[in-house]
């Protein structure tokens, strides 16, 4: 390294920076000139040395110490950074340095590092399927999950002892670091899964894994009110936690069957109702059913048209997160409905009946007629 140059410059910070102002610049020095991200590109390469090199030495308060009043000299009289890290000119340095730093950035560790703390289980999700009714009015299920558990056999430990002994693969560290190219990654033991430790003599139940595959029981309770999309939470109803951690959580989502005849519209209950021309015509009452299995006897106005809108209030849905607000209306479109089939003497009734609508349009238009004449003879008068 060329002694000119300073650690501080090298980094782009102040001679005052904090350990987190010297990480946040390191890391993001080492991502843009990462060799795996410059191939080939030996500048890169050297630069990225050069910032390694840096980092190490300011990372570290005593060697920072002995630099900012010292050197370079100082740092390579008492072996402990200098070019090529203590003096050393090998890449294999270099590398080895990066290496320790990464694992500062990303929590690599040994036994007693954090992969060996407690850890939530993983969360679940359940698709439930309900009736249209059940939306409606609400309802009680029990469901049954499939989800890690502890195994009982051998208290979640993977040992028919209890005891366990330190991960051959690993060390006992809980991470791997092979080579990719020219970054060495950690990644999580295979052969302990991240743990350190393996049975010193497997459970045969769970085949030392500490956990079985298990289909548990859970009693849902679902609102009145509920649509499909809806989500629900039942807390530590998930996997059961590691090394002593909590159990995650399960989501349960709705989805609320087709109906053959009420649909949803917010919260009310929508329902077609066909009439004849008749009824339609005279107007009268129907009988309509409703969601909860009983029927309703409603007005049908005289006059009503294709596609006429009655409504009774409150027997629509309740709002599911406002239970106090007022429930959805039920909704009937009337749909009126022409004849089929006719007999002689309807089809006669009929043309009787168009007759005289004729006669009344032309009636209609001769008053309208006179009433105009009169009124512009009136005008002429005064």
């Amino acid at each position: 390294m060329n002694e000119k140059t300073d650690y501080y410059e090298i980094l782009s910070i102040e001679r005052d920076a904090g350990a987190e102002t010297i990480k946040r610049s390191y890391r993001e020095l080492a991502m843009r000139l990462h060799p795996d991200k410059n191939p080939g590109d030996k500048d890169a390469e050297e630069k990225f040395k050069l910032i390694t090199e840096a980092y190490r030495v300011l990372s570290d308060p005593e060697q920072r110490r002995i630099y900012d009043n010292y050197g370079h000299e100082g740092l390579r009289s008492r072996g402990g950074g200098g070019p090529g890290f203590g003096g050393a000119s090998g890449f294999e340095d270099i590398f080895s340095g990066f290496s320790n730093i990464f694992k500062d950035f990303f929590g690599g560790g040994g036994a007693s590092g954090g992969r060996q703390a407690p850890r939530k289980g993983n969360d679940l999700s359940y698709e439930l399927d309900i009736d249209f009714e059940e939306s409606y009015t609400g309802v009680e299920k029990v469901i049954h999950v499939p989800g890690e558990e502890n195994c009982e056999a051998c208290g979640g430990t993977g040992s028919v002892s209890g005891k366990r002994e330190t991960c051959p693969h690993c060390k006992g560290q809980g991470q791997v670091f092979p080579v990719h190219g020219f970054i060495q990654m950690a990644t999580t033991c295979p052969r302990c899964r991240g743990v350190g430790t393996i049975p010193a003599d497997p459970c045969p139940e769970c085949r030392g894994q500490g956990r079985i595959r298990k289909m548990n029981s859970v009693n849902v309770k679902v609102p009145a009110g509920i649509e499909t999309g809806h989500r629900l939470r039942y807390q530590k109803k998930g996997d059961a936690g590691i090394r002593g951690g909590p159990r995650g959580d399960l989501y349960v989502d709705i989805c609320v069957k087709h109906h053959e005849i009420f649909a949803r519209d917010r919260n009310h209950v929508c329902l077609e109702r066909k009439i004849d021309m008749v009824l339609a015509a005279l107007g009268g009452e129907i009988e309509i059913p409703t969601v909860t299995g009983e029927t309703k006897i409603i007005d049908v106005p005289a006059g009503s048209q294709n596609g006429k809108i009655l409504r009774v209030e409150g027997l629509g849905f309740p709002n599911v997160l406002e239970p106090h607000k007022k429930r959805g209306d039920l909704v009937v479109g009337l749909t009126v409905a022409t004849p089929k089939g006719l007999t002689q003497r309807q089809k006669d009734l009929l043309r009787e009946f168009q007759a005289i609508e004729e006669e009344k349009d032309q009636e209609s238009l001769f008053r309208g007629i006179t009433r105009r004449v009169g009124e512009k003879l009136r005008n002429v008068i005064k």
